[in-house]
């Protein structure tokens, strides 16, 4: 793979000294953005980090800090129409896909690049909310890591069970008549960390945070990203359907989700660790929906145990498991 520097603000990100930012190029010609954060000193592997709807690389700096400092390289990603990604809509404020299973391209436009980038073989997923779906579907079928992580995941939308059929009914219809692209109801085309005020948001609970967040998409306003389509919406919730129905890998894993979590479907993710032989369920008190986004102890208690699996995982890869 022809690895290609692109634009990457590590004054926005506060990420490790040496981060770069590359173009790769997915298998059907879609263009992506990867940025590697090197570890300090020797490395003990690779985490592959799998950002949430509507993120950017910049985004995972200071958090890229943290596990720079324990040893780790990380490689994190803009999936398809978010970030400096090809955005897919001649609206480039709307989060759109095709299929879902098109992200599963971009993941291995993203391996080709720890590859070409001679990142160390031990990987280790940690993955956000969308992030977390794709990640759970790359696991299931085989994503070479040693052991996973996921945050606040997307194994379910959280959608008032009275309106849940009318929003399954409404995605579909909308495909079906060529409104696919128009924004899901109650989105807009803002970003929402700049449009909504910090008292009251669903992400953290940490105010400086927040204005961090905040001043990246006021310095560089091509990062935002507003509400998904209606075509992304119905193909998401098709994915967690069919991923529900999946067994878990094979695989040691940790998924934390905050007391305050209001973005995802809580219960999936309790019914997905009750059938995860080697995975652990940990509820973060007072955690908003970006746990790795929150405040300074909030971060001290939840980086430990996630540093703990990262270090006593198997040192082997997964394989992937027949569904």
């Amino acid at each position: 793979m022809d690895l290609t520097p692109a634009p990457f603000r590590n004054d926005l990100a506060e990420g490790p000294a040496g981060a770069a930012a590359f173009w790769v190029h997915a298998d059907d010609g879609v263009r992506l953005r990867v940025a590697h954060y090197p570890s300090v000193g020797t490395s003990r592997g690779t985490i592959l980090l799998f950002p949430g709807r509507t993120e950017y690389v910049e985004k995972y700096g200071r958090t890229a800090v943290d596990f720079s400092r324990a040893g780790y390289d990380i490689l994190t990603i803009d999936w398809r129409g978010q970030g400096l990604a090809d955005r897919l809509l001649g609206d480039a404020n709307v989060g759109h896909v095709t299929y879902f299973i098109d992200y599963q391209r971009d993941v291995a436009a993203m391996i080709t690049a720890a590859g070409a980038l001679n990142l160390p073989r031990r990987m280790h997923l940690i993955a956000h909310s969308m992030g977390g779906c794709i990640g759970l579907r790359a696991v299931m079928d085989g994503l070479p890591v040693a052991s996973c992580v996921f945050t606040g995941p997307m194994w379910g939308i959280r959608i008032a069970p009275p309106i849940r059929p009318a929003a399954w009914a409404l995605g579909w219809g909308c495909g079906r008549i060529g409104l696919g692209h128009v924004y899901a109801p109650g989105t807009k085309p803002t970003s929402y960390v700049t449009s909504e005020p910090f008292k009251g948001n669903l992400l953290t609970s940490d105010a400086e945070m927040y204005a961090y967040m905040r001043g990246q998409l006021a310095a560089n306003p091509q990062l935002a990203l507003g509400g998904p389509s209606m075509r992304w919406l119905h193909q998401a919730l098709q994915e967690c359907r069919v991923l529900n129905r999946r067994p878990s890998p094979d695989l040691p894993c940790l998924t934390l989700v905050g007391t305050n979590e209001r973005i995802v479907d809580v219960p999936r993710i309790h019914d997905r660790m009750a059938r995860w032989p080697q995975g652990t369920l940990e509820i973060v008190e007072g955690g908003e929906h970006e746990v790795l986004m929150e405040g300074p102890a909030i971060r001290a208690r939840v980086m430990p145990k996630i540093l703990a699996l990262l270090e006593t995982a198997p040192n082997k890869s997964h394989k992937a498991q027949s569904a």
